[in-house]
């Protein structure tokens, strides 16, 4: 198996509709009918409850994990800390470009936020803690998912690039990729804060029945 093969699975694995599968399966609707109409962790938690909500973020996350670990399966980058990190990094990006451009639902998919999260975790598991206490403590103080989102990224950012310091040009660009990629998915959530019509997160909402 080569690196494009990798690549090309890494992005099927991203491209993976969680929250469609979810809502058609068990309540046998489509997510994307409902709520927001974005078929993302935010939005099963706005329309199917915390339980299923949990469940599809979980999932995004780990999806961003798999992907990005599957350079395991090329023993060259198991020798190489720097090629290693380096296609980790196009891995990860793959399986986030799947999931907001996702192949099984007709490319249109979710924000990308659980993914990058699973890509960071893959590649950096101590700043990924750090920004979900940044993210945690920013949704259950404003209950506004995307501004939390945004604000993770941008420390994610910060901390690579200024308080780790890190020498490795991969691990910089990265850092701004991830910043960049919060900001431009989530404008129109920007849009709607700045002119204070932003929903806030049904953080307890009841499971759909």
């Amino acid at each position: 198996m080569n690196e494009m093969m990798l690549i090309l699975l890494a992005y099927l694995i991203g491209s993976i509709p969680t929250s469609i599968w979810v809502s058609r399966t068990v309540f046998g609707i489509d997510i994307r009918e409902y709520g927001s109409g974005n078929p993302g962790a935010t939005n099963t938690f706005r329309v199917l409850g915390s339980k299923w909500g949990t469940f599809v973020m979980t999932a995004d996350i780990t999806k961003g994990v798999i992907a990005t670990s599957l350079y395991i399966l090329m023993p060259f980058y198991l020798q190489n800390e720097l090629a290693r990190t380096n296609f980790m990094i196009v891995l990860g990006l793959a399986a986030v470009v799947g999931h907001i451009f996702p192949i099984w639902s007709d490319f249109k998919g979710g924000k990308g936020v659980a993914t990058i999260l699973g890509m960071a975790l893959a590649i950096q598991p101590i700043v990924a803690l750090i920004c979900i206490i940044v993210f945690l403590i920013t949704l259950f103080t404003t209950r506004f998912v995307s501004l939390s989102s945004i604000l993770a990224g941008v420390v994610f950012m910060i901390l690579i690039l200024f308080i780790y310091n890190e020498k490795e040009t991969s691990y910089r660009i990265f850092a701004i990729i991830v910043a960049l990629l919060l900001v431009i998915t989530h404008q129109k959530n920007i849009g709607r804060l700045i002119n204070g019509k932003e929903n806030k997160a049904p953080l307890f909402k009841k499971d759909r029945k």
